[in-house]
């Protein structure tokens, strides 16, 4: 999910200034986000196979991962988005916040109460969209390391944990977000093909 982060705070103000990114951290997150897969490749589109080695592997997946998120301006970033098939997704709430690797992750609860938020995806660039997601979530997964964990998250933790997972089941926002949104959505990412064909 994408914060520029996976996820966008709603703008109030449509002619406010986007805000400005030095250009080393432009070009740190430029690098990264070559290697984040884009609309369109099958692998965003597939279901991900589980994880059953909890080894040094999984360890420096999880550290690249990361970094990656980091250096793209994101709060999350699920495996598959590096073309990789395996449920895992790691996040970070916020930038003091410490990270947190979901391996093989299941909701096991979603609160009824829904909010409406406008959210982006770093394998979506550019484009934002109406997702209805619920507000609180009970999580179970292992840690990195195998060790059991569970996540009990509201507000935005609860939406990239959704955000993530939806990844690990090959859902896009864009399969979530109301049709026109969704119609428009498709027709920018088209005419940005085009041009860049061009």
């Amino acid at each position: 999910m994408d914060d520029e982060h996976d996820l966008i705070d709603p703008i109030d103000d449509e002619d406010a200034e986007p805000p400005q990114i030095d250009p080393e951290r432009q070009a740190r997150r430029n690098a990264a986000m070559s290697f984040i897969r884009r609309f369109g490749d099958p692998v965003l589109k597939s279901r991900a196979t589980e994880v059953d080695r909890f080894d040094d592997g999984l360890r420096a997946q999880v550290r690249r991962m990361a970094g990656l998120m980091d250096d793209a301006i994101g709060v999350g970033l699920a495996a598959p988005q590096l073309g990789v098939s395996q449920r895992l997704v790691v996040y970070r709430v916020g930038y003091e916040a410490p990270l947190v690797a979901l391996v093989n992750p299941e909701i096991e609860w979603r609160g009824e109460e829904l909010e409406t938020l406008e959210e982006g995806c770093l394998s979506i660039p550019g484009v934002h969209v109406d997702v209805d997601r619920s507000i609180h979530v009970r999580v179970r997964a292992q840690d990195e390391h195998g060790q059991p964990r569970f996540v009990e998250a509201s507000g935005l933790e609860a939406r990239v944990i959704q955000h993530e997972i939806d990844h690990l089941d090959g859902v896009l926002m864009l399969d979530r977000a109301p049709r026109e949104q969704r119609k428009q959505a498709i027709r920018e990412l088209r005419d940005l093909e085009h041009q860049a064909a061009a």
